[in-house]
């Protein structure tokens, strides 16, 4: 059974990473969450802020909330470290 717990703590690595980048993106466009939850209701995503911001806390999101957020806040390329 430790094979499941490796992958959830390898998720739990690449969710902080995925949180970070964007943060990241979030700081370089001077967007708080209130405003990325607009954004993203602009797009046709409903997403409260609060939801927004616990999704953020938590890093725990899908690839597709990752890439609306990308998409809402205007990245078109993402360096990875």
């Amino acid at each position: 059974m430790s094979e499941p717990r490796a992958n959830a703590e390898i998720d739990a690595i690449w969710g902080e990473k995925a949180k970070r980048l964007l943060r990241a993106q979030m700081t370089l466009k001077g967007v708080n969450a209130a405003q990325l939850a607009e954004k993203l209701t602009d797009m046709g995503v409903r997403e409260t802020e609060k939801n927004v911001a616990n999704k953020i806390a938590r890093g725990g999101f899908t690839a597709a909330f990752f890439l609306q957020c990308m998409t809402a806040l205007g990245v078109q390329t993402l360096h990875l470290e």
